[in-house]
C-alpha cells in the first residue's frame, strides 16, 4: 500500500527542477556564443595579418626583380609613389628601373589599402639600409600597420607586421 502511493505521488518533475534544467543550459548556450564572437574576432585578426604577410612578400619579390634601384624603395609612412604606368600590359611604356620602383611603390600600396578591410586603413613604410663597404647586400624592413576592434571593447587596436630580409642591390650578387 505505501508502494502504491509513493508512486501515485511522483508524476513528473516539478516547477522547480525545470527551472533548475532552463537555467543551467542557457548558461551553456551564453557560453558557447561568447566562444562564438570570440572565434570570429581571432578570425578577422588572422585575416589581416595574412594579407599583411602576403604584402610585404610581394614588395620584396618587386624590389629583388628590380636590384639596381633597391634604394629607391625606400619610403615613409604616408607615401604614394608615382604610377609611371610601368605594369600597364596594353602599353608599350619603357620605364627606366627608377620609374619602376616608383610604379611598384605606387601599385603595391594601392593594393594593399584595397585588400585591407576597413575602408583600406592601412599604412606602410619601407626602410632600406644600403651596403656597407664590404658588403652588397641591403638590408630591407617592410612595416605594414593597420586597426581592428579591440578583443574586449569597441576600441581599436594599432596592429602591426614587419619583414625584415636582405636583397642585394647590384647584379653581381
Amino acid at each position: 500500500m505505501m508502494m502504491r502511493r509513493l508512486k501515485k505521488s511522483q508524476h513528473g518533475f516539478s516547477l522547480v527542477e525545470a527551472l533548475v534544467a532552463f537555467l543551467v543550459i542557457s548558461v551553456g548556450m551564453l557560453g558557447i556564443a561568447s566562444l562564438q564572437t570570440v572565434s570570429l574576432r581571432a578570425g578577422s585578426t588572422a585575416a589581416m595579418r595574412s594579407i599583411a604577410v602576403i604584402k610585404a612578400g610581394e614588395i620584396i619579390e618587386r624590389m629583388r626583380a628590380n636590384p639596381t634601384q633597391v634604394l629607391s624603395y625606400a619610403v615613409a609612412t604616408g607615401a604614394t609613389g608615382t604610377d609611371n604606368n610601368c605594369t600597364d600590359i596594353g602599353s608599350v611604356s619603357a620605364c627606366s628601373p627608377a620609374e619602376l620602383a616608383a610604379d611598384d611603390i605606387y601599385h603595391w600600396l594601392r593594393d594593399l589599402k584595397a585588400a585591407m578591410p576597413n575602408n583600406g586603413a592601412a599604412d606602410a613604410s619601407i626602410t632600406v639600409t644600403p651596403p656597407g663597404a664590404t658588403d652588397a647586400l641591403s638590408v630591407v624592413t617592410v612595416t605594414i600597420n593597420w586597426s581592428e576592434r579591440a578583443t574586449d571593447s569597441q576600441a581599436l587596436s594599432a596592429q602591426s607586421y614587419s619583414l625584415t630580409a636582405e636583397i642585394c642591390g647590384a647584379l653581381k650578387c
